[in-house]
C-alpha cells in the first residue's frame, strides 16, 4: 500500500520524485510466499535507485536483508548500530 501511494504522489506532484520511503506493512501477517513477493518488490525497487527502508520486527527479514540499521532498547537508553554485509 505504502509504495502504491508513492508512486501516486510522485505521479501528481508536479514532478517530486520520492527516492527514498520507509514501509511498516506488518510483514509478521505474510506466511513465506507472501513474505518471498514482498522481499523481491523490494530489491526490484532498490535496483530501480529506490531506498525502501523496512521496520519491523520479523526474524526471517533480518536473515535476509544484510544491510540494516538495528535498534535495541534496554534499561538504559535505546542503541542503534549499522549491520552491514
Amino acid at each position: 500500500l505504502a509504495l502504491g501511494l508513492a508512486d501516486v504522489v510522485q505521479r501528481y506532484s508536479g514532478g517530486i520524485r520520492l527516492d527514498t520511503i520507509f514501509v511498516d506493512e506488518g510483514f509478521g501477517s505474510l506466511d513465506l510466499e507472501k513474505l518471498d513477493l514482498a522481499i523481491k518488490v523490494l530489491e526490484g525497487l532498490r535496483e530501480g535507485g529506490r531506498l525502501v527502508g523496512i521496520i519491523s520486527h520479523v526474524d526471517s527479514l533480518r536473515e535476509r536483508i544484510s544491510t540494516r540499521l538495528e535498534v535495541v532498547s534496554s534499561s538504559q537508553g535505546s542503541k542503534a548500530r549499522f549491520v552491514l554485509g
